[in-house]
């Protein structure tokens, strides 16, 4: 325990006096701050019809700090918001966190001097696991909550508990999205010699995954179900039913159902596939937290299954490869 401490204080240290954390803190907080100023514009200017004014008299004045983080409009599933910013961000931040963890320290040498030290592997790999963790966690939630801030700021109105609880549990959500980024890149430094070739690994699996899968799943489930103006019903639905399941293949996809759910409780059940003339159709009735909590743990399951089997395939590779002095 001594040991990952001591592997955990030393590269806390290195992040936060590294070019590369700070470049990645100040576009993060460029990026937040700017969504919050365009969530806050929204919200008092955006013009709206009759429906949509009234489920924004019955919720956004209730829901309006969760507003910040989906732009402040009532079909902010389907714009370009934070959450789906950090949808595509931060596997980008877990992946620098976590691709020359292990090889970098091969390449220059300092392995078998470290490993000489009372500094055992598995106190080597879970310090730097840890330490890249809690760096992507003080980055999330400190720009989290300085829109927060900023919301509060605004109105003079504190937040609801249930909004602070909501809030909560998306920096958590968050956390472990990132956790699972960071553990395949962790993979990739332990398998791969070459730096170069860990990061050129990583990022394509994300630009893939993340960009466009989206956009191939639906594509695949019309050619295996194909669907015409005369399809049934059934049909119909069969493809739809396809179609997301080769979603949720994607990280990004159980990431942004289970923050939908969080952020957006009017719309996140609708979080796949909602069109605009689903909104005249909708309830006025949003998802309490614990109906929200219900509808994604599932996708937050497989994710954090997905970073506990990344890690641990890391570790035990890393525990079982040969470490020489040259």
């Amino acid at each position: 325990m001594r040991g990952t401490l001591t592997v955990f204080r030393k590269e806390i240290s290195d992040y936060f006096s590294s070019k590369i954390f700070l470049i990645l803190l100040a576009l993060i907080y460029i990026a937040g701050l700017g969504f919050a100023f365009l969530s806050i514009q929204s919200i008092k200017s955006a013009p709206m019809s009759t429906d949509q004014a009234l489920l924004v008299k019955v919720f956004i004045d209730e829901l309006f700090f969760l507003k910040l983080y989906t732009v402040g409009e009532i079909k902010a599933i389907m714009t370009f918001n934070l959450v789906r910013f950090f949808g595509a961000f931060i596997p980008l931040i877990g992946i620098l966190f976590g691709f020359n963890a292990i090889n970098s320290e091969r390449n220059s040498g300092n392995m078998s001097r470290i490993l000489s030290q009372p500094i055992y592997r598995d106190n080597l790999i879970n310090g730097k696991f840890l330490a890249g963790i809690t760096s992507l966690s003080i980055m999330i939630a400190s720009i989290i909550l300085i829109i927060l801030g900023i919301g509060f700021r605004t109105i003079g109105v504190p937040p609801t508990s249930e909004e602070i609880l909501r809030i909560f549990i998306f920096i958590i959500i968050c956390i472990i999205y990132g956790a699972f980024w960071m553990s395949l890149s962790l993979l990739f430094s332990v398998i791969m010699r070459n730096v170069a070739a860990a990061i050129l690994t990583a990022i394509p699996i994300w630009l893939f995954l993340t960009f466009f899968w989206p956009f191939i799943a639906p594509q695949i489930a019309d050619q295996i179900i194909p669907v015409t103006d005369g399809s049934s019903l059934a049909t119909q639905l069969k493809n739809l039913s396809l179609s997301v399941d080769l979603l949720r293949i994607s990280p990004f996809i159980l990431f942004y159902e289970s923050t939908a759910a969080i952020v957006d409780p009017t719309l996140g059940h609708f979080a796949l596939r909602i069109t605009e003339s689903d909104l005249s159709k909708l309830i006025a009735r949003p998802l309490s937290l614990s109906q929200s909590l219900l509808q994604i743990w599932p996708q937050l399951i497989v994710v954090i299954a997905l970073a506990i089997i990344c890690f641990a395939v890391s570790y035990v590779v890393f525990m079982k490869q040969e470490i020489r002095s040259t």
